[in-house]
């Protein structure tokens, strides 16, 4: 197993908590966006605090996880790209 330190795994369990609530459908997509604000903070400190291996192991152990990774990245490339516009203000 993967040395993950208790916070970690913690803070894993909650995206991945809050994640697997939705179907893996068009509309369970919608959801999970509509409230993952509440959920970077978390998943940026996972993300500072983890190495490569440890990350693929989070992904692999926490499924939910990896679907909200997937959809950060999905709005950074929207966002990078100019296709999702951010209010001047942020």
């Amino acid at each position: 197993m993967i040395d993950l330190t208790a916070e970690q795994q913690q803070l894993a369990k909650i995206v991945h908590d809050y994640a697997s609530q939705f179907p893996p459908t068009e509309n369970g997509d919608a959801q999970l966006l509509q409230g993952c604000y509440d959920y970077m903070e978390a998943f940026k400190r996972v993300m500072d605090s983890a190495s490569k291996v440890q990350m693929d192991y989070i992904c692999q152990q926490y499924p939910g996880y990896l679907r909200f990774a997937k959809w950060m990245e999905r709005l950074a490339q929207g966002i990078a790209d100019g296709v999702i516009e951010v209010p001047k203000d942020h």
